[in-house]
């Protein structure tokens, strides 16, 4: 069976708003009108069938199967062209267990026509008796917060990364141990320590099939060193030595930071497309668009009250249709939203993510997409034109229309007053400011714990930070 044991070991952190902080198809050319084979498919007839274009890699443990199906060809706006409403759905620690909610949204993600980013972490793909192939910076050979898994466990969790790539889907990465906190958290790991742990989350993923033993076990369909762009660290901490070392190993975006609903800019030479600050319903304060940042807010436990969970649910649900709709209406900025497999309080914010996802991907202009793909947009994009949208605010729809706004000459900048020494000024991102990190996960938490097992985040409330 896997792993069972859980334990949420969450450090806190809050902003000056009380945030909680996280946490195909193909055409064939037609044949003749008169139906009779062409001499080229003769020719092709008498060679037999086509060779199969996978090629296996390594172990066998991933192979290349030819371009990934199903995935959004990059278009540049047109002059005054209305930007699309991208929405991405993106997944912490994903890996398929007992509650079986990777296989679940999956299925949602088809339904809906909804691309995801599915954050692995690596252990996720490691025996518990091979763990000590796991050699984390800062701490002992076969450590791991989140514990390892077993070969059911990996079986599973295989069967979905396959098919969520075959969907559309993105595979990014959570990294490993899951460490967090003061005592040799990935905030206090130097760029050549993050570059180990990511050389180990790839090389876990690159030889499963001779770290578990199970060769009988076909391949991922994708290169790892190619389909590994992005990634969002444990519990939001490290990021900027993680970009430092990620932008050297084909890194293009990361989702590890704290921010508004505004486009997103490079850092690091990589996209730093953050989660987002958002509406509490009924609360005077906002917290980060993610499912343990409402949950910490709501109930500071996994197993709140069960009469409040249709109420928790129903308010993360309504928070991010309204964050939806201050972009969809305003200033057409990506919406982020992060998650966990996980059934907190009667599992009421799957139910919130799920109803989301039903109401906004079917609308009008609206894309849900991966994190990859929404980089591959921005990366066509005229800078111009990304100039002109990073200037508009939460909410913000241009004044003049889109039309006018997007095809305007952008108007000269009046000079900036000088700044006095020591004096204070607003974080480049225009955030809040505040601690962005906060632990979370518990030691030997594996995926039938849920796939991330805690939080992403410290958290607060509107009466102040909360500690735990």
């Amino acid at each position: 069976m896997l792993a069972a044991r859980k334990r949420i070991a969450c450090g806190v952190a809050v902003t000056a708003l009380a945030v909680g902080l996280a946490g195909c198809s193909g055409s064939g050319s037609p044949g003749p009108k008169d139906g009779s084979k062409s001499e080229e498919g003769a020719r092709a007839a008498k060679k037999g069938p086509a060779k199969s274009a996978v090629r296996l890699i390594g172990d066998g443990s991933t192979a290349y199967t030819g371009a990934q199906p199903g995935v959004l060809k990059p278009e540049r706006l047109k002059p005054g062209e209305k930007p699309p409403q991208f929405v991405v759905f993106s997944w912490d620690g994903a890996g398929e267990d007992s509650q079986k909610l990777f296989s679940h949204f999956r299925d949602v993600g088809k339904k809906y026509d909804a691309r995801m980013t599915y954050f692995l972490s690596g252990v996720y793909l490691l025996p518990k008796d091979k763990s000590k192939q796991y050699s984390p910076p800062q701490h002992a050979p076969g450590r791991s917060d989140i514990g390892f898994n077993d070969a059911e466990g990996i079986k599973n969790t295989l069967r979905e990364l396959r098919g969520a790539w075959q969907d559309g889907n993105e595979i990014g990465t959570h990294f490993n141990g899951h460490f967090c906190g003061a005592d040799g958290g990935v905030g206090s790991w130097s760029v050549e320590e993050w570059k180990s742990e990511i050389s180990q989350a790839k090389a876990f993923v690159k030889n499963w099939k001779s770290n578990s033993g199970l060769t009988a076990e076909g391949p991922l369909p994708f290169d790892y060193e190619k389909e590994l762009v992005g990634a969002r660290t444990p519990c939001l901490e490290g990021q900027k030595n993680m970009m430092r070392a990620a932008r050297t190993m084909g890194f293009r975006y990361d989702s590890s930071g704290v921010g508004n609903q505004v486009w997103p800019k490079k850092t690091e030479g990589m996209w730093d497309i953050p989660l987002q600050l958002v509406p509490v319903p009924g609360r005077k304060f906002e917290t980060l668009s993610m499912d343990y940042n409402f949950m910490f807010n709501q109930s500071k436990t996994v197993n709140g009250d069960p009469s409040q969970h249709e109420y928790w649910g129903n308010q993360m649900r309504d928070g991010l249709l309204q964050a939806f709709g201050r972009a969809y209406d305003g200033n057409r900025a990506p919406l982020i939203i992060g998650n966990h497999f996980e059934s907190w309080n009667g599992g009421t914010y799957m139910r919130a993510v799920e109803e989301t996802i039903k109401t906004v991907c079917v609308k009008d202009g609206v894309k849900c997409v991966t994190f990859k793909e929404l980089a591959d947009w921005l990366d066509a994009q005229d800078p111009q034109t990304l100039e002109r949208l990073r200037e508009l605010g939460v909410g913000q729809k241009p004044a003049t229309g889109w039309q006018s706004y997007l095809t305007a000459p952008k108007a000269p900048a009046s000079a900036a007053a000088p700044t006095a020494p020591g004096s204070a000024s607003a974080p480049a991102d225009g955030t809040a400011g505040g601690p962005a990190d906060g632990p979370d996960a518990g030691p030997d938490a594996g995926p039938d714990a849920g796939s991330d097992s805690g939080s992403d985040s410290g958290s607060g409330t509107e009466e102040g930070p909360a500690a735990r």
